[in-house]
């Protein structure tokens, strides 16, 4: 088939590229022409695992062409983002633009796929009143559905092919040739639904989460204020063979579990009071953890200036995603505060304010060290040596990612989020 998709970044672009090298012809659009531009050349403007590989054979072989403007074609799939505006309310604007813009191109046969993550009744209430200024008739001659995505930065081209995956058609004709589409190369199950459905069972699968790790964040809170070790108290926890608590940090990130749960307070506001709260709270962990860091460094007061090195920027490790990561956050809640100098390390990205592509220059007589992200590259930096660079010697570990005795070892001051000053366990958690 010839399939125009809408929007090329995190999902799109792997979406088009697997869709191309399984035999399909692929127009892909996107507004931002260098992000058109790259891909033509089979080149990639995001990172993840083997994705240059599959775009590089898709476009040479000539299946996948990247445009600015969509044409006709068989299937048209809708990838746009949909972000949260500053009152926490869905902004529609792209996925409207990208449905009007295809209205030209449908005739009868197409199918028309909604993946953005979208709040409940779009396809009913945005999409089919667009779909109908073409004049076909929808199920008959036009086949409409919902399919999200459900994949994890760093494996979407595994969990493409692997993961289930949900089609909510607006009749079972509509979803019986969504499926025969997606089974190209879908090995998971496929669930037929109709579209609220499926727009609801996106939201919740993120909203667990988000709660989830609400729970932890609170719990690391309070296992600080009572003294005791909440990573040690999770694993423990964790033992039981119905319990799964997830892992705190300094908030949430990505386009999906920070976003999603307020579509759903939107669309209920005064029967979300649980997931409106777990939003709250982790929305509030840069601020938390701020205020740790003025704690910490206002015990040294032997320089005016302090130094703060922080440790990966992105929402998650060994990916270049920032969407929406608290560690943006937390840069904003510091830069504000005229006694700090702030320095960031993170080799996943290219180009942000107060990048340092040398790790010594970042380290040189840095106050404190927060690591932020647990990319892998920060497990095996030469310690010792950063705490000779160090001016005061202080580490603020938000993940648990490092050797709480090595660090002791090397002479750093160390602190972990969720760990109480006077924890007995600290020492000799099992899992560090």
């Amino acid at each position: 088939m010839k399939i125009c998709i809408l929007g090329l970044g995190y999902i799109g672009l792997p979406t088009a590229a697997m869709f191309a090298t399984h035999g399909h012809k692929i127009i892909g659009v996107d507004v931002n022409e260098n992000i058109v531009d790259t891909i033509n050349l089979a080149k990639i403007h995001i990172e993840e695992p083997f994705l240059d590989i599959l775009v590089q054979g898709a476009v040479r072989s000539g299946n996948l062409i990247a445009r600015t403007t969509p044409e006709e074609a068989d299937v048209f799939i809708i990838a746009v983002p949909t972000p949260i505006t500053e009152n926490k309310k869905a902004d529609m604007r792209y996925v409207i633009s990208a449905a009007e813009s295809i209205v030209p191109f449908l005739k009868e046969g197409n199918m028309v796929v909604l993946e953005s993550t979208s709040p409940p009744g779009t396809v009913e209430k945005i999409i089919i009143p667009i779909l109908k200024k073409c004049a076909l008739e929808m199920g008959t001659q036009l086949f409409v559905a919902y399919s999200p995505e459900r994949v994890l930065p760093g494996r979407i081209l595994i969990e493409l092919v692997e993961n289930n995956r949900i089609i909510g058609g607006v009749n079972r004709k509509s979803a019986e040739l969504v499926r025969d589409l997606y089974k190209t190369f879908v090995r998971g199950e496929i669930f037929f639904t109709d579209p609220a459905t499926a727009e609801t069972t996106k939201l919740i699968e993120n909203t667990f989460r988000d709660v989830n790790i609400a729970f932890a964040n609170e719990l690391a809170i309070i296992c600080e204020n009572l003294g005791i070790n909440v990573w040690e108290v999770i694993e423990l926890a964790n033992k039981h063979p119905r319990v799964n608590v997830h892992q705190p940090g300094p908030g949430v990130g990505g386009h999906c579990i920070a976003v999603d749960p307020w579509f759903l307070v939107e669309a209920q506001p005064e029967l979300t009071t649980l997931i409106r709260t777990s939003r709250n709270i982790n929305d509030s962990m840069p601020l938390y953890v701020y205020n740790k860091i003025n704690s910490l460094l206002s015990i040294d007061t032997t320089r005016e200036k302090k130094v703060i090195t922080v440790l990966g920027l992105t929402y998650k490790p060994n990916v270049d995603d920032i969407r929406e990561s608290p560690v943006i956050e937390l840069i904003n809640l510091l830069e504000k505060n005229k006694d700090y100098e702030i320095r960031i390390l993170d080799p996943h990205i290219r180009e942000c304010k107060y990048l340092y592509n040398n790790p010594e220059h970042a380290f040189a007589d840095s106050d404190l060290v927060v690591l932020a992200v647990n990319h892998d590259v920060f497990k095996n930096l030469d310690y010792d040596k950063i705490y000779a660079q160090m001016g005061s010697k202080n580490i603020l570990d938000l993940r648990n990612a490092l050797d709480k005795g090595k660090m002791v070892k090397f002479g750093f001051n160390y602190s972990c989020l969720g760990w109480g000053t006077k924890s007995l366990s600290a020492n000799n958690c099992t899992t560090h």
